[in-house]
Order: C-alpha cells, then structure tokens, then sequence
C-alpha cells in the first residue's frame, strides 16, 4: 500500500486511502446446556472457548428459538449450526437435520467440514451421517437416501422444491423426525429468488407440521442491514437477532483508485505488483468475460508467477472448480480472477489483497468479498477500482460513504403475488389447502387463494373447506430463479444449450440479432422460438454489441400510501407495467458510438409490481424551464440518478429496477417520476425505498453534483439499460428539478404499513334470477350423429321439439318443427338463453332452418363455462347429481327411439326434464357462483362460474 501510493504512475490514482484498526476476539464459555459429548468434540477441534456471538447463538438455539446470525466472513459461522446438530443426534439418534445452500460449491464445502466433524465423536453410532442431494446426485444415491435419510440432508433450494416437497410421503421418518433446518447465506434470497424461497420455506413447514415436527431454523448471513426482519420475512416465524460479532480483525487498507486507463488496465497492473510481492490476491471482476480477459493478459505478460493465476467463474465444470478451490486453499495459487462466484462461504484458505474491478453493487457485496483476506487476523488490504457506473464515481468523490458504509438492508416480499400464486398450487399439490390454515388466513393469500379457484388452477371442495391443485405436479413450471418461462439458448452447429433465459429477459436480451456472450465466446441471434422455449443462436465473430430500445408504460393499481414533502409528494403502490421492446441498435465495439437501428416486432411484455413515484409540481418544472433547460431530459435524467443511486439504499442491483419519466400522467394529474421493482409482483425495494425517499433525491443530486462531466455520461445519468438509448437527456435540467424536490435531509420518513392490503380479486358475479328476463332452452332431434354423417352436420339433424322456460312467465313453452319461427322469435325477446352445449348443437341444429344469427342472443352455455374452467367436459347428468341430487329421467337415444316411435309426449316430456334441471343448474350457480362435480376418486368439488 505505501509503494502503491508511492508510486509515481499510480499514486496520482488514489483517490483516497484509509487504514482501518484491527480488533481483538470477544470471547465466552460453552453454553453449560451442550451435552457433554459435544464438549469433547468441540476440545478435539480445538475450541476450548467460543466467540461471544457462537456463545450467544448456541445458547439460543439450544433453547428451541429460531435465529439468524449475521457477522462477516470467516467468523465461524458454520459452529453455529454444525453443534446444535451434534448435540441433537447425541441426545436421540433418530433426530434429523436439513441443509439448504445457494450454491453446490457450498454445499460440498460443509459437507467436507461436517464429515470431519463427525469423526471425532467417540461412540461412531453416535456420529451424524451426511449426504449431498442435488441434482449431481445419481438416481442409485438418491433412492438409497430417500429409503434411509442419514442424520443431514445437504441440498438448495431447487431440489427442496421439486424433489422433496413434492414427494414427501417417501420421505416421511425424515420430516417426523426432523428437528433441525439451516439455510445458509440468507442474505442472497432476494428479488425473484427471496419471493420463491420465503414460500418454499413455508411450504417446508407446512410437510413438517403435517408429520408432527417443528423444527428450529438457523439462518446465517453476511453482515446486512436488520438481519432479523430479513429471517423473518423468509421464514416467516420471529427468531432472535445476533450480529454483533466477537471474532478478531486485522487492521486492513483500503484504497479506492480512480484509472487514467481502463479498469481492467489498472487491475493487471496491480495484480503483477501483487504477485511480485508474493500477496496472495483475488480480483472481483462483473462479467465472466472480464475474468477471463484479465487472468490472459497478465499471462502473456510472461509474469513468472502467470502461472499460480487462475479464473473462477460459473460455467466451469464442477472438478474443476474442486481443483482451484484446492489450490487457492493450500496455497499452491498466488492469485485467483473471480466473478461474484468465489463472494459466499467457500473455504478458500487465507488471502492477502482484494482487488475488485467495479463497485460490486452494494457495501454488503464489498465487505463480504473483502471478507476473504485476512482471515487470520493479519493486516489485508482492499483496493476499489472505479468503472464508469455512477456508484463509482459516487464514492471516488464521496469516499467517507465508502470507508463508513454500511451494509444494505437485504428485502424479501413475502407475498410476491407472482410467486404466491405458483407455491399455493405447489402447497395444494402436496397436501389439500385447508381453510383454517395459519398461512390461508393473511388477507392477501386468502385472496390469491380465491383467485386461484376461480380460474380452476385450484379446486373447491363443495364443502368450501380444502383447496386441492388442478394439477398432479405443478412443480415443474416454476423455476426459482427467475420469473417465468425458461428458454433454452442453442447452438444450432452443434445442437448444444449453452445457456438460458427466463421469459422476462427473453426479448431484452436474446432478441433476433442480439448479440449473446457466452463464456468468452460471441453468438449472434437468429431465431426465437417461443412456444417451444428455444432461442438459436451461432457462433459469430463481430466488432459491434446490441443495445436494446424499448418504451414503457406504467398504470397506477392501487396507491397504497403517500407522504408530502417539502415541494414533492412520493407515493407507493402497485404499478401494472407495459414493457415493449420496439428494437436495438448496434455499437461499435471499439468506440462505443451507434451504427444502425434494427425495428422488433416483439410482444408486449405486461407485469404487476410494486413501485414509488414522486409526482412533480408545476413550480419545480417553471424554474427548470426558465433556466434553459429541457423539461423532459431533466425528468428523464433525474430518474435515472435516482435509479442508480438506490441500490446504496437497498441490497439491489440496477437491472432489478426500471423506471418511467413523464411530464403528465393521468393518475397524478401532473409530471412524475415512477421507480419500480423489475420483477413481477414486487421485490420489496421499493417499500424501502419510499421509507428513505428524502434521503434518495438527496443522494441522486449528489450524483450529479460530483461528476465532472458536462452534458451527462454514465458515471452521473446516462443508464446502460435506458430504452431509448439515453435521449433526451439534461443533466443541468436534472441538478435543478431535484435541488427543487429535494427537502431538508431533517424530513420525517414517511409512514409505511406493515404490509401491504390484499390484492383485489374478481369474484364470480351473484345475478338475482328475478331481476333479469332469462330462458332456458333445449330441443331433441329426429336424427342420430350417426344418420348425418357425424356431429359437425347437425344442421341435418332436424328438430322433433324444442322447450323453453321464460324466467318472466315462470312457465314451460313447447314448439315443434313447424312453429320454428315462433321459437326464434321467442328466444331473441329474452335478455338471456342458457343451455348445456347451446351453442356448438342446438344453435347448429336450428341455423338448418333459419338465417337467424344466433351470435346476437346472449348466450350462457354451462357446458361450455365448466369446460373452460376445468380443461375437460362433465355431462348433464354428472352436475345434476353432484349438485342437485337429481338424475336425468332419459337419453338421447331413448328420444331418438321415441321419434321413431311416433311417442311424441314422452320426448316432450324428457327434453321439459332437461330444461327444468339445466335451469336449477344456472340458479344454483347464480346464487353460489359455482356447481359441484365428484373426480375419479369420488372427491366432490367446485367447478366456479362467472355468470
């Protein structure tokens, strides 16, 4: 570091330095309540004592309460839940415990350290057994496991989702007995992944309950802001908070570079320098690219320590990432380039310097990847280089926001409407939903709950106490890690997938002439096929990338809350959002500037979400226009400060965001400026970002202020991800418009309820049969299907009699062929005609009479409803008797042999019966907004109608 700020090329580079004192360890005694077993054990490793926040968290729970610890890397985190579990299984060798990591790498990492644990208990039929399931198990391994469950299941989340829950009763003896669940690095389950993960939990917890277990949950964290509410939400059970740490620091440097050159320039100089010192380093790259391109040019540098440099990213194979995590732990690699796959808990043995090319995105991210040097208490050092991003610039011209950051809070939305509604059905799948559920009750799932029934994604016990899924595996339709459909990015050369892209990126990023990176190699787009979810791509060389142009539209829902300040008024609610990509634009590669505009015709992509807008007075846009400035750039670009500035607020990445500028809205009546959260059904960004709405126009003016720039660039306004390619933009319009909204920093923060309402939901109509003239009509024939040539000809078919019941007269009317044009016009007089498969038959049996355009009448036809509903046809006579009771007196075919019979009468009589039963169907179902129907297993249920 002091040859660093010595040096005559670089010192001009550091923008600022800072040297952070080192703290000693916290200490305290094992909890007396370990069983003695567990003591010996813990001796052996060489722990005579605890750091005072394992003593605290052992101690809690050891007592039966959930909790999440929330300290810095290297902390001894692991303890915390490896000893409760030896302490269980040595009380009752039955007891269960279950693992859940983000990551494989993880996972096999705490395997390794629990295996190792494990063999130092003394009675080895009291050593905790350990198994990986995920999806590099074999299927030998996993059936062997399923049948004997070892003492720790290790697994993520995705197989907890599709492989646990949905199959539970083969995992029963483990769910019984299971006493312990860990989910480590909690702090990762946010945006779409935190929606999905806080329903999964729960769904877990809905198996164990059904078992007869309540198992402690211990969450562990890196250090964020209100850790506690974090747990909360994803667990949604209260746990006790620790995250004061008590494990030692070494003091540790911290220099923040502003490059002459490039970043990624400046990166492999510093890495040569490191490396001639023999400092042990690892460089943080934002791309897998980047990564790459790094770690090659500091070996065609001929360094003679190049060859100790490795890349970690994803996409390597899983051997190969074991083999440099094995070297960077022994020692045997100087250096490793990482994309943010090395940032969580794998143990990498103990580091020197951290290099991070570009701000990560968030100070949890920062302190988290500084985590890995130093982690034996020595000096480390941290070296921030800026990019072009406004955070960057931010904190090279703020760098006491840098040095005295603080974590971010990290925010779930437990009730993610997107995600709720498909983890319901995964739940009603599992085990039937269950009226008087904890879980039913909240408002807002209770009414996804009857949303979900009333478009038959769930069914209806006729009771109106179980909700079970329509489906048998609905599971395999969700995808935890994205939002919606997955689609598959194939080399057509080689029929390879190469990667995937869920269907809310689809059309952003993988667009027909998209230009796609792919572990350093460039595919260009050909084709996207949607239904099949596939996109072509092939390999291409090129000198230019594709930048996406897209518009948007945001609608007002709902506004939840609202508070005035100073000059502004911000609100939160819920947003529906338009997005249209409208095309792209080819760059040229070497200079950045635009060389074509390519027109998509692309689907609108529309989602709900949750979002604040700040709605702009008149005043603040008079004094931005009698500067000179642009009304329109200044909104645009204000908005785009303030959308790169929040995710200093909350533990978000840009790309989760989107936003809209507009000089008049119809739900504000004036000019605003909309922030929303980037994902269907809200991630809960933007419900902190309303409480600290003072504090982020404060921050984006700053952003402006301090950038040296002129007219605008990346580091102050200008938006990588802006639809309309950064026009118009005003950069000194923007300065003014937020000088004018921006209150004293001393505002009070808005008031934010605790949750949102519940979602509105759209119930089936309730029609009084009095208050509207309505008639139900059937008719029966003189010939078969047969006779004609198949049903499509029913306009052969010929009527032997038709009956109407007139809701008005309260009575029966009867016609024969010959009185067609008195049963026309009698049906065109009624404001309603309802039949049971009126319009696909007995219309087409009519129109072989008539002109009469039977489109005109308003028709209810139930057959048509429940089929819509349910995805099948049900009879006449399976309704009549699951609903009514009531059976059918006849059958077609009877009419027909009475036809031919010359029995008149008795066909009158039959088609009156079923006019008369169709009729009490439709009240039933007016009054009850549904009929009742039984399954193959004789369930009955509720099929609802809409009438």
């Amino acid at each position: 570091m002091q040859a660093l700020r010595g040096s005559e090329r670089f010192g001009r580079q550091v923008a600022a330095y800072r040297f952070m004192a080192g703290r000693p360890a916290a200490f305290a005694p094992m909890p007396a309540e370990l069983h003695p077993g567990v003591k010996a054990v813990l001796t052996r490793l060489g722990f005579d004592r605890l750091y005072s926040h394992q003593a605290a968290a052992l101690s809690a729970v050891l007592a039966g309460r959930h909790t999440v610890v929330a300290t810095p890397t290297a902390s001894g985190k692991t303890l915390i839940y490896n000893v409760p579990l030896l302490d269980a299984v040595a009380r009752d060798p039955h007891a269960r415990a279950l693992y859940i990591f983000p990551l494989k790498a993880l996972a096999q990492d705490q395997f390794n350290t629990l295996v190792h644990w494990a063999g130092q208990v003394d009675d080895p039929s009291r050593a905790p057994g350990a198994a990986i399931y995920d999806g590099d198990t074999n299927d030998y391994q996993r059936r062997k496991i399923r049948r004997a469950p070892p003492s720790v299941v290790i697994t993520n989340p995705e197989m907890v989702h599709l492989a646990l829950l949905p199959h539970h009763d083969l995992w029963a003896p483990f769910f019984r007995h299971l006493q312990l669940v860990v989910i480590d690095e909690v702090h990762t389950y946010r945006g779409m992944l935190g929606a999905h993960m806080a329903q999964v939990v729960r769904r877990l917890r809905r198996v164990c309950d059904h078992y007869g277990a309540a198992p402690v949950f211990v969450c562990a964290s890196a250090t964020v802001a209100d850790p506690g509410r974090l747990a909360e939400q994803l667990i949604g059970l209260p746990v006790t908070t620790i995250n004061e740490s008590g494990a030692p620091q070494g003091g540790r440097h911290l220099a923040l570079i502003d490059p002459e050159e490039s970043p990624s320039r400046a990166a492999i100089q510093l890495l040569k320098a490191a490396l001639s010192r023999r400092l042990r380093t690892i460089v943080y790259t934002q791309s897998r690219k980047m990564a790459e391109l790094i770690a090659l040019w500091v070996q065609e540098g001929r360094d003679p320590q190049a060859a100790k440099v490795n890349v970690y990213r994803a996409g390597l194979l899983p051997e190969a990432r074991r083999r440099i995590e094995a070297r960077l732990k022994s020692g045997d690699l100087l250096a490793v380039v990482s994309t943010s796959a090395l940032e969580l808990g794998i143990d990498i043995g103990d580091l020197d310097l951290c290099i991070l090319v570009g701000y990560p995105g968030s100070m949890t991210a920062t302190w988290q990847r500084s985590g890995r040097v130093g982690r034996q208490g020595q000096p480390a050092g941290l070296i921030m280089i800026a990019g072009q991003d406004a955070l960057d610039h931010y904190f090279i011209a703020t760098p006491e926001a840098f040095f005295q950051g603080r974590a971010e809070a990290a925010v779930v939305n437990p009730i993610n409407r997107t995600a709720l509604a498909a983890h319901l059905v995964c739940a009603a799948a599992e085990l039937p939903l269950a009226v008087d559920e904890p879980w039913i009750g909240l408002p807002a799932v209770a009414a996804v709950v009857a949303e979900l029934a009333s478009t038959g994604e769930l069914r209806t016990t006729a009771d109106g106490l179980q909700w079970h899924a329509a489906r048998r595996r609905p599971h395999l339709k969700v995808h935890l890690r994205g939002s919606g459909l997955r689609h598959r990015i194939v080399d057509p050369a080689s029929n390879s997938t190469i990667g995937e892209i869920d269907d809310l990126r689809l059309y952003r990023e993988a667009h027909p002439g998209a230009i796609y990176l792919h572990e350093g190699v460039t595919y260009r787009v050909e084709t996207v096929d949607p239904p099949h979810q596939v996109v072509y791509a092939s390999e291409m060389q090129v000198d230019y990338y594709t930048r996406v142009l897209a518009r948007s539209d945001v609608d007002v829902v709902q506004e939840e809350a609202r508070h005035d300040l100073a000059t502004c008024r911000v609100c939160i609610g819920r947003l529906r959002v338009t997005d249209q990509v409208t095309g792209y634009e080819t760059v040229r590669s070497a200079n950045g500037r635009p060389m074509q505009r390519i027109p998509l015709d692309a689907p609108a992509h529309v989602f709900d979400t949750e979002g604040i807008w700040f709605e702009v007075p008149a005043a603040a846009l008079r004094a931005v226009t009698a500067a000179g400035s642009d009304t329109m750039g200044a909104l645009h670009a204000a908005e785009h400060a303030a959308i790169a500035i929040m995710p200093l607020l909350v533990l978000a990445d840009r790309n989760d965001l989107g936003g809209l500028s507009t000089n008049y809205h119809p739900h504000t009546g004036s000019a605003a400026i909309f922030i929303y959260d980037g994902i269907p059904g809200g991630a809960g960004f933007s419900r902190e970002a309303f409480v600290r709405a003072v504090d982020l126009l404060h921050r984006a003016l700053q952003v402006i202020e301090r950038c040296n720039c002129d007219n605008g660039c990346p580091a102050c306004v200008h938006s990588p991800k802006c639809g309309s390619g950064n026009q118009p933009i005003d950069k000194h319009g923007a300065r003014l418009l937020l000088e004018a909204l921006a209150p004293p920093p001393a505002t009070a923060p808005p008031p934010m309820p605790a949750t949102p309402p519940a979602p509105t939901v759209v119930t089936c109509s309730r029609r009084n049969p009095q208050q509207h003239h309505y008639g139900v009509f059937d008719l029966e024939t003189q010939r078969s299907a047969e006779d004609v040539g198949g049903w499509h000809m029913a306009r052969k078919m010929k009527m032997s009699c038709g009956v109407v019941y007139d809701s008005r007269a309260d009575d029966y009317f009867v016609y024969l062929e010959k009185d067609m044009a008195a049963l026309v016009e009698h049906l065109s007089r009624l404001e309603r005609v309802v039949g049971f498969n009126i319009v696909r038959f007995d219309y087409q049996v009519l129109a072989g009479y008539t002109l009469f355009d039977f489109e005109r009448l308003q028709t209810v036809d139930l057959l048509t409803l429940v089929r819509q509903t349910l995805g099948h046809r049900l009879s006449l006579d399976h309704l009549a008797r699951a609903t009514l009771g009531a059976t059918k007196s006849a059958d077609g075919l009877d009419a027909l042999r009475w036809w031919r019979e010359g029995r008149m009468d008795q066909i009158i009589d039959y088609c009156r019966e079923d006019v008369r039963i169709t009729r009490d169907l439709y009240r039933y179902a007016l009054e009850k907004g549904h009929l009742i129907y039984s399954d193959r297993q004789g369930i009955r249920f509720r099929v609802p109608l809409a009438l």
